[in-house]
């Protein structure tokens, strides 16, 4: 009997060891934590150390500037880690731990967009755009900041249309970060161009053109700069949407094919001659272009005055039906 109760009470305790739910008692682990990205201006222990206890806050380090990171190597980790009484060791030296600091970004068009106010308020143009030297340049602000920049001072030269400014950020801060920044300002024009792809003879309308701005020094000499130039003309070619169009890409709307059958005219008072021919030429209204009478085949040379028509000025070589 004595036996046997000793037998039940170790089946109970082992039934109590292994039941669900039951909680296993782990120590306390501290663990390293290789990528950590922080807002303060400080690392605390807590940052590099999982279960780092009552010292979690302990500040170890000044942390990076925004945007910017921080490595911390093995050895250096190590000897915080004793310092502060924590049971961790590298497994080896190539154990680290990179720090980042938390930032708001600051972009070069708005820095660019800061800078042209500032022209604009010195006296330059408003028909100008800005072009910073470092076409990668970006402000990188505490997260807890305001992402608001100030021009403290600038200088333009309008021969050569550079300019240097110094940059400060977050604006109205007690330290804030400053910077020199130089660029160059273009003048910019603006220039009609079509709001859609306009395939050749398409008659160009009103309807058709918006006003874009750009670069002067991208324009070529032959760029349209007048709407008038463009509307009711019609393309060589195709032309793109958004894309200036040059002199040489647009002609007046063809009205006589090459190779389209016309009617030759001879008009007097109380008198029209007409005839039938090929033209051997495209013709727009009031172009000279060669006309292939139909009847003789001779070759005249006869003026647009319509869709598929000509006119001549001699009755010469031409086939006639008084009218």
């Amino acid at each position: 009997m004595k036996h046997r109760t000793i037998l039940l009470a170790i089946v109970a305790l082992c039934a109590a060891l292994v039941a669900p739910g039951a909680p296993a008692a782990v120590p306390d682990q501290t663990v390293l934590q290789e990528s950590v990205v922080v807002s303060a201006n400080v690392i605390r222990l807590g940052d590099l150390f999982s279960g780092a206890g009552k010292r979690a806050n302990d500040t170890v380090a000044y942390a990076p500037a925004p945007g910017k990171r921080a490595v911390f190597d093995s050895r250096w980790l190590y000897r915080v880690a004793r310092a502060y009484g924590l049971k961790w060791r590298p497994l080896t030296l190539k154990d680290r731990a990179v720090v980042e600091r938390a930032s708001t970004t600051i972009g070069r068009d708005e820095i660019e967009s800061r800078i042209l106010e500032a022209l604009i308020d010195n006296g330059v143009s408003a028909d100008v755009d800005v072009r910073i030297s470092n076409r990668m340049l970006k402000i990188h602000v505490p997260e807890d900041a305001e992402a608001v920049i100030e021009i403290e001072d600038i200088a333009y030269n309008p021969r050569t249309r550079h300019f240097t400014s110094i940059v400060s950020a977050p604006s109205h801060n007690s330290r804030p970060q400053r910077l020199r920044v130089t660029g160059r300002v273009f003048l910019m024009r603006e220039v009609p161009v079509p709001t859609r792809r306009v395939l050749a003879d398409e008659i160009i309308r009103d309807t058709d053109i918006e006003w874009i701005s750009v670069r002067a020094d991208h324009l070529r000499r032959d760029t349209i700069m007048h709407a008038d130039q463009i509307i009711g003309k019609s393309p060589r070619h195709s032309v793109r949407a958004g894309q200036p169009i040059r002199v040489r890409e647009v002609r007046n709307p063809v009205l006589v094919p090459k190779r389209s059958l016309v009617t030759i005219l001879f008009k007097k008072p109380r008198l029209t001659l007409t005839a039938k021919g090929r033209a051997l030429d495209d013709g727009s209204d009031g172009q000279v272009i060669r006309i292939a009478n139909a009847q003789s085949n001779t070759v005249i040379e006869a003026t647009v005055v319509g869709a598929h028509m000509v006119a001549v000025h001699t009755p010469d070589l031409l086939a006639t039906n008084p009218e």
